[in-house]
């Protein structure tokens, strides 16, 4: 169509820009927190009950309102005004975490740039607390707003993306209008054979929303974070644990720190494969390794055999999979007649 109805049309249309015209970040200011929470990022930190998704969500609040590394290690590329709302924790209780957290990171809890939100009820299904919410952003400005727990956020039906999308629409476009990252902490299902988001409870709205979003799960003893981006590759499972002291409220740190400088190695097939099968309690069938490290069949399929053939795991009458025992003596031949070296063939860690 040309002529003036077509340019009445454009003139009336969305606004549009060729590729070279949209703006180029460089990667230093991609990131709020640096590989753990992309700058102006919505998404979730997820869990079980009681595994400690209210404290991580805090220590990276206190990492960017103080512009400190959150776990001691994760440092805020743009640190600034932090915005917050504890649904289920009363002032007393959210101000011992932040100053245990504070005094961990040594930041100075007394000037610490975080606006908590004093109300018993926040609703994001009600028009009146939307307003509210949008007018407080609009006047805290903050670079983090967080959301704790989504759960106590609304009176809407989880499981229902109609019900649900709404509500984190308007998150999206609190996110956008205001240029700010949006954190939800939210409770997963006790599940074991899924990826970490497809565990969180309600629809599956959920899990796709995020940009970024950080995973804690326990395997006994150990408190494990997977780190989830949609524009940037993820992280490896770190191990984390809980400390206290002096009588403080517990708080994070990296179980085994990396050295100096480094930062936690990217995920990959090979690492997931290994993982699944070091958490596994028995043997794992193909298709339950591809499920739990949530990779494709073919990737699979070749990654096993290779390890398989490296003396790394063995497979069983039966068609399954393990991991060789890490004592030499009680060790299977490899697949060539020779005894797998621990020390040669070792078992990636958990752990950053």
């Amino acid at each position: 169509m040309t002529g003036a109805g077509s340019e009445g049309m454009a003139m009336n249309g969305f606004p549009t820009r060729a590729p070279v015209e949209l703006e180029d970040r460089p990667r230093e200011q991609q990131w709020l927190v640096d590989t753990l929470w992309g700058e102006q990022a919505v998404g979730i930190v997820g869990g079980e009950p009681k595994c400690g998704k209210s404290i991580l969500a805090m220590d990276l609040a206190v990492a960017v309102a103080a512009g400190v590394p959150c776990l001691r290690h994760f440092a805020p590329a743009r640190p600034g005004p932090v915005l917050m709302f504890a649904a289920e924790d009363a002032g007393h209780l959210v101000r011992k975490r932040l100053y245990a957290i504070a005094r961990a990171a040594g930041a100075r809890f007394e000037t610490l740039d975080i606006a908590v939100i004093d109300v018993p009820r926040l609703r994001l299904d009600d028009p009146d607390d939307r307003s509210r919410l949008q007018q407080t952003v609009q006047r805290i400005a903050p670079r983090l707003v967080l959301l704790d727990p989504l759960v106590r956020l609304h009176g809407v039906d989880e499981n229902a993306v109609a019900d649900i999308a709404p509500i984190l629409g308007f998150l999206r476009d609190i996110q956008r209008r205001f240029e700010t990252a949006v954190l939800l902490v939210h409770h997963a299902r006790k599940s074991g054979a899924t990826r970490p988001g497809q565990a969180l409870r309600g629809s599956s709205e959920l899990h796709a929303w995020g940009d970024s979003n950080l995973y804690l799960r326990r395997r006994d003893r150990q408190t494990l974070m997977t780190v989830e981006h949609r524009a940037a590759r993820g992280l490896d499972d770190i191990e984390i644990e809980l400390i206290e002291e002096d009588g403080d409220e517990p708080c994070f740190r990296l179980r085994q720190p990396p050295p100096a400088g480094t930062a936690p190695r990217p995920e990959t097939p090979e690492r997931r494969i290994l993982k699944a099968l070091a958490e596994a309690e028995a043997p794992l069938s193909q298709r339950q390794i591809r499920e739990r490290a949530a990779t494709r069949h073919k990737t699979v399929g070749a990654i096993l055999r290779k390890l398989v053939s490296q003396g790394r795991i063995r497979r069983d009458a039966k068609g399954r999979y393990s991991l060789l025992e890490s004592q030499p003596e009680k060790a299977a031949p490899a697949a060539n007649g020779s005894r797998p070296n621990d020390a040669r063939f070792p078992v990636p860690p958990v752990h950053a």
